[in-house]
């Protein structure tokens, strides 16, 4: 999840990351996120979309890049257990593209119907949960086209916090994260609920693109 703000808790599991990806500095930072932001874009214009629903969307911006990238769908709506800081009563969030409308939500219990969605779009989001196959499961629900996901890779993801100093006493775990996800296990648990899958292996990032399997 792309947020800098303070984790937040989600029936008891933290959310959202305290170091924010997107706005680094950090020149090295900067070429990963690129690569993983590559990565999603290919995957979301293969699935072409007119409708795109984000869950876990943080303050907005992979959302952001994605519309502002294009091509722009027809509707896009994001969601996460609480509104960004300056949400509007319609759901716009300052410095996101006025396209993205925001929705308070639960992962487990999204208020959309069976198949009403082309594209949804689940990224760094899966590791935050206890239940991220029952999680899963409600994306693939909602879709009537395709489900993107993404979690860090590891142990790689660990070992390069651990090298750049961060998280020691945790051995490198990132706060929030309560599943740990090789890419095998991703594989495995995107194979439980999607097929034809399409992997992409942006460093330190397992990005699945799949469509549901019914």
């Amino acid at each position: 999840m792309d947020k800098a703000r303070a984790p937040t808790a989600d029936a008891g599991n933290i959310v959202g990351n305290v170091y924010d990806k997107y706005g680094t500095k950090n020149p090295i930072a900067r070429y990963l996120m690129r690569g993983f932001t590559d990565a999603v874009l290919e995957l979301y214009r293969r699935a072409a979309p007119q409708t795109v629903l984000e869950v876990g969307c943080g303050e907005g911006k992979l959302a952001d890049t994605i519309v502002r990238a294009g091509p722009r769908p027809a509707r896009f709506e994001a969601t996460d257990v609480e509104l960004p800081a300056g949400a509007s009563p319609e759901g716009q969030v300052p410095g996101v593209d006025p396209l993205v409308r925001f929705r308070a939500a639960s992962i487990y219990e999204l208020p959309h119907a069976d198949k009403s969605v082309d594209l949804v779009v689940c990224c760094e989001v899966l590791e935050h949960l206890e239940r991220p196959a029952a999680g899963l499961a409600e994306l693939a629900r909602v879709a009537r086209g395709h489900v993107l996901i993404s979690t860090p890779w590891e142990p790689v993801w660990r070992a390069l916090n651990v090298a750049r100093g961060k998280y020691l006493r945790a051995l490198g775990n990132t706060p929030g994260h309560i599943q740990h996800f090789s890419r095998r296990a991703l594989v495995e648990l995107a194979r439980s609920q999607l097929r034809a899958l399409e992997v992409r292996r942006p460093l330190p990032w397992t990005v699945i693109l799949g469509v549901p399997a019914r």
